[in-house]
């Protein structure tokens, strides 16, 4: 990946290399090459130690969209320690030791099905001498299907696409996602127990909240039936009967709710977050400053609506080039965290690729000041829906009021993709192997 080799400007060329650089700090090699390490039969995880010779087998499980290269490390790591495992992601590697197997993303199939069947073999096999390395990454909820009994897979399916359409938080999905799985909001642990599971998080999440990650497999679930009820009626959701029918039976106490915090299938659990967006981040404003850049990161907790969250960043490079404040141009202003798109037309696009478009209009005003690029991208390749990234764009991408007025109606359609391809302004980089949410680099000056 060099985003950066045909930049047409030396601001377009910082802006890219920025994101370069945190795309390549987040993935699986490089972080688990400084968190993991083999010292004789001690298995170094961060700051904590696991004595392998303490335990007769070591399996590992998981999933998400770093998984394949997170199974890659482990295996250059453990060799033949591990006896056995199985990681499903949407772009599976091949291992000797670790199955990689198929699944898909936004919405579940019927091979991640399949594929997670594997997983639960393997987990329900683990008793208190088995060491399982748990595998957690973004975009496990839809990788890792394991329908609730009286749940099919279109029940998901469907239940799946409202929550998406809908422009609810990850967190509102999951609590819903969680009550309709064997293996989400704490059923991995609790089906591993009493085996010892250690996880190893790539968090795409804001705040690092191992409940909502790939919806919390090995954490306590403080969501509840009623709180996925709640969400339902929140966004006015019609769901499939069977699913309306589990969350009211789980909220009258009628199915055991998910494990929560007190539950002893957690004695043995451990967590370990590895990279998260700061990771991009503060990757990203190394390059930035290497280039003698002013740099300010604005928050890696960036959410709400895409559109609205991109005229408060182009605002702050406004502020930049008219005051000097809060830095003296040229300067980057960066950001990470997770935007959400509220699907009203049937267009194609993203949360990133709608915050490139709407920063495309307000860099009209930005551009009465000095010069800006902004390159907003998703760090698995993959922008929604979408088989593309995200989207660069300048101060000269819309030029005149025909341009702004066919961009907000691509808003309003939700089809940003094509109008920014239009423009020559989508970035392609494909599956990048981590999931760390999004990255957002603003470069701007006045020259």
């Amino acid at each position: 990946m060099n985003l950066a080799s045909n930049a047409p400007t030396a601001r377009h060329e910082a802006a890219l290399a920025c994101l370069e650089a945190g795309i390549a700090a987040a993935h699986p090699e490089r972080v688990l090459e400084s968190s993991l390490r083999l010292d004789g039969d001690d298995l170094h995880v961060a700051d904590a130690v696991y004595d392998c010779s303490a335990y007769d087998r070591c399996v590992v499980v998981g999933g998400g969209k770093a998984a394949a290269g997170v199974a890659e490390a482990l295996e250059r790591v453990l060799g033949d320690r591990i006896d056995a495992g199985a990681v499903v992601t949407y772009d599976p590697g091949t291992g000797e030791r670790i199955d990689h197997l198929p699944g898909d993303h936004p919405v579940p199939s019927e091979r991640g099905v399949e594929s997670t069947r594997r997983v639960v073999d393997l987990v329900a096999q683990a008793d208190e001498e088995t060491l399982v390395l748990c595998v957690v990454t973004g975009g496990a909820s839809a990788l890792l299907p394991a329908p609730a009994e009286g749940i099919s897979l279109s029940d998901l399916q469907e239940t799946t696409e409202r929550l998406l359409e809908s422009g609810a938080e990850i967190g509102e999905m999951n609590a819903v996602r969680k009550h309709l799985s064997m293996l989400k909001g704490g059923g991995l642990a609790r089906r591993a127990a009493p085996a010892t599971v250690v996880s190893l998080v790539f968090s795409d999440v804001v705040g690092n909240d191992l409940g909502v990650v790939a919806s919390g497999p090995t954490v306590p679930d403080e969501t509840t039936y009623d709180d996925a009820l709640d969400v339902l009626a929140r966004y006015d959701l019609s769901v499939p009967d069977a699913v309306r029918e589990r969350l009211e039976r789980g909220a009258a106490g009628e199915i055991a709710e998910t494990p929560k915090p007190g539950d002893p299938a957690f004695d043995r659990v451990h967590n370990h977050v590895l990279a998260d967006g700061f990771t991009a981040l503060d990757a990203a404003r190394d390059e930035a400053e290497r280039r003698g850049l002013e740099t300010l990161v604005l928050s890696s907790r960036v959410r709400g609506e895409a559109r609205e969250a991109a005229k408060t960043h182009v605002a702050v490079g406004e502020e930049v080039l008219a005051t000097g404040e809060p830095l003296d141009p040229p300067a980057v202003v960066l950001s990470g965290g997770e935007t959400t798109v509220t699907v009203r037309g049937d267009g194609e696009g993203g949360p990133n690729l709608e915050y490139a478009l709407a920063a495309a209009i307000e860099c009209s005003s930005l551009g009465r000041l000095g010069r800006g690029v902004l390159a907003s991208v998703d760090t698995d390749g993959r922008d929604g829906g979408t088989e593309v990234a995200g989207a660069v764009v300048d101060e000269s991408t819309l030029t005149g009021r025909d341009e702004r007025t066919a961009a907000r109606d691509a808003l309003d359609r939700n089809d940003a993709l094509p109008e920014l391809d239009r423009h020559g302004c989508v970035i392609r980089t494909g599956p990048t192997g981590t999931n760390v949410n999004d990255l957002r680099v603003l470069v701007v000056d006045r020259g």
